[in-house]
């Protein structure tokens, strides 16, 4: 699944593609218009942008598409999304779409759901260790990891300048199989420049376990960048780039530095486009960040529902990648952008995606 870093042109002129990939909204009303049913969507906290956008983008095209929307935000605590779980089954959902909390705690509610029928569509988390999981809608979370590696050995020139660089890494939270995904994609491009000694990690901090973060909170990231810097950048030695897997630890980060790093800026990278990022970016504090247009994965998890609704396969482009411990999820992936400074009005603006006014 390796893939070079495309350039910023290129990522601009595959984002027109990856609206066929993925599906739009106007292919789904059309086919599923004369659709009935209830469908429950789970959205783990509206505390992150990303679920806001994700949740209102699902709601918007399932219910363009005929069906009636049970949709709910948890707060991060597994009890209450569990519960909102039970409730949709007992409310007659014939199939939940569920961005889990802890892939691991779903066990139980999604056998009840099993045995009533109801199937279940993992959004963009895995739901691991149950087998009433039906399908998985995501983007390809390795390549994620894979665009932010590349774009941090292209923009170093790793394989070319002389070095050494200085490297920080952080990640996502632990209980997010995506983290690990995202992580495991990144590091696979930059770990031979670690092991060469291209690139140091001062803080010793490489392995999953070390730089994940809990509940992918920037609170958490800041703290821990924090004491990095304290402990091995306060002399004013330079920070070449920070590995950040999303927004909300880049944003983290990006604080830590703005109060306790007085160095040249380092290269960051994130995930989400989240409108403070972009902001950031904007403003040269954030290199670039991978937008993933939850309006294509919406659309392409809406068609799927409308399969399941009419007793259809549902449609997939992946049955080799996902074992969520029962067996491979059939899965369909669509392909992540990154944006920085040189595309974001394209990509963000042009799309309708966001106003210009929102990034000013």
């Amino acid at each position: 699944m390796k893939k070079k870093l495309l350039s910023a042109v290129l990522a601009t002129a595959m984002a027109a593609s990856l609206l066929a990939g993925c599906g739009s909204a106007a292919s789904t009303q059309t086919s599923s218009g004369s659709s009935n049913g209830k469908v429950g969507v789970a959205m783990p906290t509206k505390d992150l942008q990303r679920w806001n956008q994700d949740g209102a983008n699902m709601e918007k095209q399932l219910k363009e598409a005929g069906y009636e929307v049970d949709l709910q935000y948890a707060s991060n605590d597994i009890a209450t999304q569990v519960s909102q779980i039970e409730n949709m089954i007992s409310s007659g959902s014939k199939v939940l779409v569920i961005a889990s909390i802890d892939g691991d705690s779903l066990g139980t509610v999604l056998a009840q759901a099993k045995e009533q029928g109801v199937k279940v569509i993992a959004y963009d988390r895995l739901i691991m260790n149950s087998d009433a999981v039906s399908y998985y809608a995501t983007f390809d979370n390795y390549m994620v990891g894979t665009k932010q590696g590349e774009y941090i050995k292209q923009q170093l020139d790793l394989d070319n300048a002389a070095g050494p660089f200085n490297l920080e890494i952080f990640t996502g939270d632990p209980g997010d199989n995506n983290a690990r995904f995202f992580y495991g994609g990144a590091v696979d491009v930059l770990k031979p420049y670690i092991d060469s000694g291209k690139l140091v990690v001062k803080s010793g901090q490489v392995d999953f376990d070390n730089v994940a973060t809990a509940n992918w909170s920037t609170e958490n990231a800041q703290s821990r960048m924090d004491a990095i810097i304290s402990a091995n950048y306060a002399d004013g030695t330079k920070l070449d780039a920070v590995l950040c897997s999303n927004d909300s630890t880049a944003l983290g980060v990006t604080n830590s530095l703005e109060a306790n790093y007085t160095g040249d800026w380092p290269i960051i990278t994130g995930q989400d486009c989240d409108v403070a990022n972009v902001k950031n970016m904007i403003a040269g504090k954030q290199s670039m960040s991978i937008f993933k247009d939850t309006r294509d994965l919406a659309a392409q998890t809406v068609k799927m529902v409308d399969a399941i609704m009419k007793g259809t396969e549902a449609p997939v482009n992946d049955t080799k990648t996902y074992d969520n411990g029962t067996g491979i999820i059939p899965s369909y992936l669509c392909e992540p952008v990154f944006a920085d400074v040189n595309n974001y009005k394209q990509l963000l603006i042009d799309s309708g995606y966001y106003t210009e006014d929102q990034l000013k």
